[in-house]
């Protein structure tokens, strides 16, 4: 069966540390050594502690860890999503 996806109007946002876009923050140590994901280019924020964090967002399957340029697309019920920059026109398209 091939199905087209259903319009559905959404915010689409670049991501940019201290905008408080984010879900929550998880340690960089942490990242690297518990998940199975490629770190080389996770956003990196360093606090007053010297701890290094990497933001996130939340959705139904878990977490996602922002990427430097991902922009975060927030669809009209609510659900969170995470597209690169290398993406994101082609899958949104900009309403005037």
């Amino acid at each position: 069966m091939k199905c087209r996806r259903i319009s559905l109007e959404s915010d689409v946002e670049k991501y940019e540390v201290g905008k408080g876009m984010e879900d929550g923050f998880e340690l960089w140590a942490d990242v690297v050594t518990k998940e199975w994901i490629v770190a080389d280019t996770l956003v990196k924020v360093t606090r007053d502690s010297g701890m290094i964090v990497c933001p996130y967002i939340m959705h139904r399957r878990g977490r996602t860890f922002l990427r430097e340029g991902d922009y975060i697309i927030t669809d009209s019920d609510g659900t969170k999503h995470v597209c690169g920059e290398d993406k994101i026109f082609t899958r949104y398209q900009k309403v005037e």
